[in-house]
């Protein structure tokens, strides 16, 4: 599963973008971070690796609701033209 685990502090929350089996704890130990997204800046910044999504998700990975909602609004930037 492709989920958020929290690592910020109290009251200042940060999120890894994560690749995690689904019955494990939510700051429990992932597979892989393939993002970051930090809601407190204006607006709020998220980092993806858009390859290493692509991929997981061709394995079986399934998104969570709240991750989905941000691969949808920060979609891969197209190849640049050479």
């Amino acid at each position: 599963m492709i989920r958020l685990a929290r690592v910020g502090a109290r009251k200042q929350p940060y999120y890894r973008i994560v690749v995690i089996e689904k019955d494990r704890a939510r700051n429990g130990r992932s597979i892989e971070v393939v993002g970051t997204y930090n809601p407190r800046t204006n607006p709020a910044s998220v980092d993806l690796k858009h390859e290493r999504i692509v991929y997981w998700r061709s394995v079986g990975a399934q998104f969570s609701p709240t991750v989905a909602k941000l691969v949808a609004k920060n979609p891969a930037a197209a190849p640049a033209a050479v």
